[in-house]
């Protein structure tokens, strides 16, 4: 991932740019809550809602007919019955995909109008912005309302010009380069990039000087072994949210 956002235990300065959360150290559900269900599907969203997450991650692509679909690949061999890429499939194709699942209920690759839907009025969105136009994912997130509950993840330097040329409000979020990976570097790539989160610090003093520079930092800490040990190591760092493969234990475990 390449961009990050959110707020706490931070001054209200960092996190006022954003969308509100219930929580004071953000909690963003991967791929929504897939543990239980498949991910990155309407079940896994609507079951990270009632976990009680303040984001969902949702991965965003496109199909060969231009429909915006929801899917982490590029391919669909992982995660339904198909193969192939996504990007040379239409959106009929797609559609008849099934996710595999533990449940054995039937799921789908949902479009991302959908998925909008279902997080409207509930659960902001972390979009993972892998490859899709700007201006029409923009469109739609206005055309449902969620304009002001969504934050942006960048996969490539290019796609930072398209949405500040499309909705330059948004909150963007990032990873700090390598080679910048010190105070002075920091320094430097927020004068040049208006980011409102990174997501890869974990230097203490780094996440503190991003902080005071207005910017939220999220760590990614889903793994096999994700538990109360992980989280507050990471709480140590003085990180603004983690994004998590547990987020009802997780909200349970900030109680």
């Amino acid at each position: 991932m390449l961009f990050i956002f959110s707020a706490c235990f931070t001054t209200k300065s960092v996190s006022q740019h954003l969308p509100e959360s219930k929580h004071a150290l953000v909690v963003i559900a991967h791929r929504g809550n897939h543990v239980n269900f498949p991910e990155n599907t309407l079940a896994s969203y609507k079951a990270a809602i009632t976990a009680g997450a303040d984001y969902v991650e949702v991965d965003l692509r496109t199909t060969k007919d231009g429909h915006l679909v929801v899917l982490h690949d590029s391919k669909v061999d992982r995660t339904t019955n198909g193969l192939g890429k996504i990007s040379d499939m239409t959106l009929e194709e797609v559609e008849k995909l099934r996710v595999f699942n533990q449940n054995r209920k039937p799921h789908r690759i949902p479009e991302f109008r959908e998925v909008l839907q279902v997080c409207k009025g509930k659960i902001n969105i972390y979009l993972d912005f892998k490859e899709a136009d700007v201006a029409q994912t923009w469109k739609q997130i206005e055309a449902t309302g969620m304009e002001h509950h969504i934050v942006v993840y960048l996969n490539k330097k290019e796609q930072y010009a398209e949405w500040k040329k499309f909705s330059p409000h948004v909150p963007l979020m990032t990873s700090l380069p390598d080679e910048m990976m010190n105070e002075d570097g920091l320094k430097l790539f927020l004068k040049e990039m208006k980011i409102s989160i990174l997501d890869n610090l974990s230097d203490p003093k780094l996440v503190k000087l991003a902080n005071e520079l207005g910017v939220s930092v999220w760590l990614d800490v889903q793994s096999p072994k994700e538990g109360a040990v992980s989280w507050n190591e990471a709480l140590k760092k003085g990180v603004n949210g983690l994004q998590t493969d547990k987020p009802a234990e997780l909200v349970q475990y900030l109680k």
